[in-house]
C-alpha cells in the first residue's frame, strides 16, 4: 500500500522523531511511504480561535498538497488534527463560500487516519510485539487524548497497542478520560487553568509509578512533558509512535534525551508523493 504521512505541525517543528517513528512502522509492515510536498498546518490553532477567514487558506494549501499526490491513504502520529481534517476543514471552506473546496476537504478527511485507527482498522496490527517487533522493557501508562475519545471515538486502539508490546508492564491511568490542560490555544489563553489541570494530570500519572506516559498527541504530550519537567517528576512522555518503533535491535532509549535511533539520511529516505490523482 502507498501511503502519505501527513506529519502535523507539531511533530514537525517539535518531535520529528515521531514522524520518522511512523515511517518505520509502516515500512516494516511492507508499506511505501510518501511525503506530500506543500503540506503545512490543518488550521485547527485557527479555527479553535475563531479565525475563520485566516484558516481558510490553511485549509486549502492542506487539500490541494494532498488532493495532488497519488496515494491510497494517509496518516498522521495525531488525533487532533486527524479530528480537525474531518470535523473543521469543511465547515471552514463552507463558511467562505467554496462548496467545492469543501467537498474536496471531505474526501481528503475519508481517506486520513490517525496512526492507530491505520494499523488497527486497515492493516490490521493488532499484536505490536509479533507484528511490528515491538519491545520496550518498562512501566508505561496511557493518556487518552480528548480529541482522539470524543471526535475520533478511538476507543482502546491505542490502549491495546501499547498492552501488546513485548516487555512492557501497562498501569492504567486513573481519570484518564480527563483533559491535561493543554486544548490548543486554551493553554496560552487560560495559562492558570491549563496549569492547574496539567498538574493533576501529573498527580494520577506519578501515582501509578510508571516511568513513561505515552499517547497519540504529540501536543498534549509536549504539554505534560514540560510541566513534568518543572516539578522534576520521575515520569516523562513518549509518543505511541516512538514505543511502537522501538525493537530490541534498536531500543528508544529513555534514560536520557528520548532519541529514537534512526539512519542518517544518506542511509534512507522518504520518497515526496508523486503529483496524480488520489487513489
Amino acid at each position: 500500500m502507498r501511503i502519505a504521512l501527513f506529519a502535523t505541525c507539531i511533530v514537525d517543528a517539535m518531535y520529528p522523531r515521531v514522524a520518522l517513528a511512523t515511517v518505520r512502522i509502516l515500512e516494516r509492515l511492507g508499506h511505501e511511504v510518501v511525503f506530500p510536498a506543500g503540506q503545512g498546518c490543518c488550521s485547527q490553532m485557527h479555527v479553535n480561535s475563531g479565525y475563520l477567514k485566516d484558516a481558510l487558506p490553511v485549509v486549502r494549501n492542506h487539500v490541494t498538497a494532498f488532493s495532488a499526490a497519488d496515494y491510497d491513504v494517509a496518516v498522521a502520529p495525531s488525533g487532533s488534527c486527524v479530528a480537525s481534517l474531518g470535523h473543521q476543514q469543511p465547515m471552514v471552506a463552507r463558511a467562505g463560500g467554496d462548496e467545492d473546496l469543501a467537498r474536496r476537504a471531505e474526501a481528503v478527511a475519508g481517506t486520513t487516519y490517525e496512526l492507530s485507527q491505520l494499523l488497527v482498522d486497515v492493516l490490521g496490527v493488532t499484536d505490536a510485539a509479533r507484528q511490528l517487533g515491538s519491545w520496550f522493557p518498562h512501566t508505561v501508562t496511557y493518556h487518552p487524548s480528548c480529541h482522539g475519545m470524543r471526535l475520533l471515538r478511538l476507543g482502546d486502539r491505542q490502549q491495546d497497542l501499547v498492552r501488546s508490546v513485548a516487555g512492557l508492564e501497562f498501569t492504567a491511568l486513573p481519570d484518564a478520560e480527563e483533559c491535561c490542560g493543554f486544548g490548543g490555544t486554551f493553554s496560552f489563553k487560560n495559562p492558570d487553568v491549563s496549569a492547574a489541570m496539567a498538574e493533576e494530570k501529573i498527580a494520577n500519572i506519578e501515582s501509578t509509578g510508571a516511568a513513561v506516559c505515552t499517547g497519540g498527541d504529540a501536543s498534549c504530550l509536549l504539554h505534560l512533558g514540560g510541566a513534568m519537567t518543572r516539578r522534576d517528576s520521575p515520569a516523562r512522555t513518549v509518543h505511541l509512535a516512538e514505543i511502537l518503533a522501538s525493537t530490541r535491535e534498536d531500543p528508544l532509549e529513555v534514560s536520557g534525551p528520548v532519541e529514537l535511533s534512526i539512519p542518517s539520511p544518506a542511509a534512507r529516505t522518504v520518497r515526496p508523493a508523486t503529483t496524480g490523482g488520489t487513489r
